[in-house]
């Protein structure tokens, strides 16, 4: 009997965690990170205020377990969609429009996440570096099997991310297009920029399944 009141315990604990860092999602994706603040959380999440500072000490302690859960949902779903894909372009080609399309979904948090001045630099960082490294692996993969021409993939995967980013959610990316549109098109940029001849571009990026 004490063994499942620890398990409840537990539970709730992990729970209540993750309301909060919910309720944080939530005001980020709204009015950017800059408004994630543990009065606003806790108002949010419809508890005290100490509360929240029992399960993060600081803002920048909530802010950058946010920007990690986030970085591991979207590595897990690009890493999904790639190692679905039948042959290294696809699996680059779905690596891309997997990211394109679920920061496009979300367009305000992603930047929030990603891009916009905070005091969480080394979160957002790595966040960044963890994206670059899982393209790299992409790129790489497709290079060895002489489906990409030789270039430095640890060059070329952080600039298809500033060119999602800048293309699809920074704050001078236009406005206008469809989701399908707008992922199919930078997605096609990229994969140009990369060496993949137009025509096979146009077709990997057709094949694409948006998330």
């Amino acid at each position: 009997m004490a063994y499942r009141r620890t398990e409840n315990v537990v539970r709730r604990l992990a729970e209540r965690e993750q309301t909060i860092l919910d309720a944080a999602q939530s005001i980020a994706g709204e009015d950017g990170m800059g408004a994630v603040q543990i009065a606003a959380v806790a108002h949010r999440a419809d508890i005290a205020a100490g509360t929240v500072y029992r399960y993060f000490p600081s803002k920048s302690d909530l802010v950058a377990e946010l920007i990690a859960g986030m970085a591991e949902r979207e590595l897990t779903a690009m890493r999904s969609a790639a190692d679905a894909a039948p042959g290294p372009l696809s699996a680059l080609a779905a690596s891309i429009v997997t990211f394109a399309a679920r920061a496009l979904q979300e367009r305000r948090l992603a930047w929030a996440m990603m891009a916009e001045p905070v005091d969480v630099d080394a979160s957002r960082l790595n966040f960044r570096r963890a994206l670059a490294a899982e393209l790299e692996k992409r790129i790489s993969t497709a290079i060895a099997g002489r489906h990409l021409p030789d270039q430095d993939a640890r060059v070329a995967a952080p600039a298809v991310i500033g060119a999602v980013l800048e293309g699809l959610v920074g704050p001078s990316a236009p406005s206008g297009s469809t989701i399908r549109e707008a992922v199919q098109m930078v997605t096609l940029f990229a994969l140009r920029a990369l060496g993949v001849v137009d025509a096979r571009a146009r077709g990997l990026v057709a094949q694409c399944a948006l998330p």
